[in-house]
């Protein structure tokens, strides 16, 4: 409740820095995103992979995106469990410090988006908390609660196939961060189209 005090006089870092004064006006940017995690424990649990994609206007921009792998070596030994599909994987690798910074010089003021939003936006702020750096402060839109919206459904929550067979996007056997940002993205964007968000 009171995370706002340990953060009053702390010294963060750069990039930290450069992210928060972003925030002076609005972005027309969204970025769509996806992270695998270890689990869904936002305390003990990581971040294994991120995937996203900007959105501008009404398009998804494919040279505008983000991927990597989070080299977890720690939350691996500690669990005794193998990292050699990370290792073996041909996506760019990082060491988590690194790839949150880069994450962070990737999504700027943009407005995030996300099926089940809330827990990825809780994920990269407990690794934050790890940089000695405070909370995102972008602005998120969940495809789940759109959905609700458009449907004038109050509670019932969705998967992301579920949403996928409902707008008939393509589903893949693929699975990975990227790839389930790319889905959301193409979600978000028929959603947004139905729901007049410019």
């Amino acid at each position: 409740m009171l995370d706002w005090l340990k953060n009053i006089n702390k010294e963060h870092p750069e990039f930290w820095k450069n992210y928060v004064s972003k925030f002076d006006k609005k972005s027309s940017r969204y970025v769509v995103l996806s992270t695998e995690t270890s689990g869904l424990n936002t305390d003990k649990d990581v971040i294994l992979s991120i995937g996203s994609f900007a959105v501008i206007d009404s398009s998804i921009i494919i040279g505008d995106s983000f991927e990597a792998v989070l080299l977890q070596y720690k939350f691996f030994h500690d669990n005794g469990l193998s990292n050699e599909f990370l290792v073996e994987s041909k996506m760019k690798k990082l060491g988590e410090p690194d790839a949150i910074k880069a994450f962070i010089d990737f999504i700027g003021n943009s407005t995030l988006v996300g099926h089940h939003i809330d827990f990825d936006v809780e994920m990269i702020n407990a690794a934050l908390e790890r940089l000695d750096c405070g909370r995102l402060k972008n602005e998120a839109l969940d495809i789940v609660v759109m959905h609700r919206k458009l449907n004038d459904i109050n509670d019932k929550q969705f998967s992301l196939d579920e949403l996928c067979t409902a707008y008939n996007i393509p589903k893949s056997d693929r699975n990975s961060a990227a790839e389930d940002a790319y889905k959301t993205a193409l979600l978000f964007l028929k959603l947004k189209s139905r729901l007049g968000i410019k």
